[in-house]
């Protein structure tokens, strides 16, 4: 079991899919974000779920609820409250729209990590993949800076800030489902 804790995203707006796509049925589960929490939970020690407002989940789980902003659905809300939360120095944080990435993936970025680094991320040949990695407590101060200032470009953050950027040939385990199309894509993957 992995030590470090674990958060799953899913309190997005979810726009361009037209609905709660952590609420949208997976595999044999109700919701995509009871399929990230079954196969997380066999990968690390601790997994939470982050999110705007609990009560749209009808499932018990470890929920960690952004500090309040009825505005914002990006996940600096989320990173300040979970650096609120926690008292560990790192989580490892990962979208619940990406449920192909695996212990493979999860072990590459935690075997680069270093306690140097601010942040240790997943990178492709499209770009970098700044929900899948793990964010050290020395962004804490800068996530709450984004949040007031409305601010909200992880990628931004991690270019200007000590980042191991961890590459990977292969796309497919980053698959997001964004759009009705890519839901649909990853149901046949499955």
């Amino acid at each position: 079991m992995i030590q470090i804790p674990c958060v799953i995203f899913a309190g997005g707006k979810s726009s361009r899919m037209g609905e709660d796509k952590a609420l949208l049925p997976f595999g044999k589960f109700k919701t995509l974000t009871q399929f990230q929490l079954s196969k997380l939970n066999k990968i690390f020690r601790t997994v939470y779920v982050s999110c705007k407002n609990k009560s749209k989940f009808d499932f018990e789980a470890n929920f960690i609820e952004d500090l309040p902003s009825d505005s914002v659905f990006a996940p600096t809300a989320g990173f300040a409250a979970i650096f609120e939360e926690l008292k560990e120095e790192s989580f490892f944080a990962i979208s619940v729209d990406s449920p192909f990435i695996s212990i493979t993936e999860i072990e590459k970025i935690i075997s680069n990590d270093t306690k140097n680094s601010d942040a240790t991320i997943a990178k492709t040949a499209c770009g970098i993949q700044p929900m899948c990695g793990i964010y050290h407590r020395s962004l804490q101060d800068e996530f709450l800076r984004m949040l007031k200032d409305d601010n909200h470009k992880l990628g931004f953050l991690l270019k200007t800030h000590t980042t191991n950027f961890v590459f990977f040939e292969d796309e497919k385990p980053f698959l997001n489902l964004n759009h009705p199309h890519e839901y649909k894509e990853a149901l046949t993957l499955l």
